[in-house]
């Protein structure tokens, strides 16, 4: 793990291949996934090798007792640098088969693409285990997942939970704020009043028979004003009403222990996390397991530089993406 680090720190933005954790899987998987199985869904645009070339996974499932996970990262990050120190350790050390999802341009590009990633993420996972996969979201990862069961309800019947971390539920006013004028797409999508949010959030905002998970804070500064994360259908579950006073930032979703154990409560039981199943002592702990104060500050670093770097160089456009034709 301080090799990872060490390597990441002196990268700056390193990208992780994986090739080699997932030679043998892609292998078995050479026949691409159907787009979706009703003729009503929208086709995928993506390349599937581009997709399949994605998706990070084990070579072989050894859990068959428990649904595999999906980790979906956020803005101007990548599958390591979000999920590789923490959740994807701590998950596979507690008896979990987990895979990642690399998405798209770091998620500065359009998020109707990038959805496509976890579609297909999904599809494929589904395919080989014959299990329903739950998916874990941090930031703009939420979006993605959201708007792929919406727009591709087959996964409804192929995902078993759904958890959101620090999820910009209705937009938040960064997106207003950093989209002035020309900004990265995703940014754009972000906004408050955004088409993307109003397409994302019609109707039903929790579609299917999907567990829903959705965990926040009032310390979280990128999701502003908190009000936006919570969903209509979702177990909301809000940090300080579990742990009154505690302070968990937008990055420390990703290493808070209070958190953690809501979001293993979610996928150990049927339904959505209940905090009154956490251990008594619960809010004494400061990481999840395996996670190092080093490793907090070497993240924190890392993510701050890429945040900076992505919002100055990443391609910028003058206004929103089109939505697609199947969400108008």
């Amino acid at each position: 793990m301080n090799r990872w680090w060490n390597t990441l720190i002196q990268r700056g933005r390193a990208r992780t291949s994986g090739a080699a954790l997932v030679a043998a899987f892609v292998a078995a998987l050479l026949a691409p996934a159907p787009a979706a199985s009703a003729a009503a869904e929208p086709s995928l645009n993506t390349p599937a090798a581009t997709l399949d070339a994605a998706l990070k996974c084990p070579s072989s499932f050894n859990h068959p007792n428990r649904e595999p996970v999906l980790l979906v990262h956020g803005t101007t990050s990548t599958y390591e640098e979000s999920w590789g120190w923490n959740y994807a350790p701590a998950l596979r050390d507690a008896g979990y088969d987990v895979c990642g999802v690399e998405l798209p341009n770091r998620s500065m590009g359009d998020i109707q693409d990038a959805s496509e990633y976890v579609v297909h993420a999904v599809d494929k996972i589904y395919a080989v285990t014959g299990r329903k996969v739950d998916v874990i979201g941090h930031s703009q990862g939420n979006m993605q997942m959201r708007w792929a069961v919406k727009w591709w309800p087959h996964l409804q019947s192929r995902v078993d939970d759904m958890v959101f971390l620090a999820n910009p539920g209705h937009g938040i006013t960064g997106g207003n704020l950093f989209c002035i004028g020309w900004c990265a797409p995703a940014l754009h999508q972000f906004n408050i009043g955004s088409h993307f949010n109003a397409a994302l959030n019609r109707d039903d905002e929790t579609p299917g028979g999907i567990s829903y998970t959705n965990i926040y804070s009032l310390t979280d500064e990128a999701i502003t004003p908190f009000t936006t994360a919570p969903l209509n259908g979702a177990k909301n579950v809000l940090i300080q009403d579990v742990c009154f006073g505690r302070v968990v930032a937008h990055f420390g979703m990703l290493y808070d222990a209070v958190t953690y154990k809501l979001v293993v409560d979610a996928l150990s039981h049927e339904g959505t996390a209940i905090p009154s199943r956490l251990p008594f002592g619960k809010c004494l702990d400061v990481n999840l397991p395996g996670v190092w104060p080093h490793e907090v500050v070497a993240g924190t670093a890392v993510t701050a530089a890429n945040f900076t770097g992505e919002i100055l160089n990443a391609t910028k456009v003058p206004a929103e993406p089109p939505l697609r034709a199947y969400a108008q």
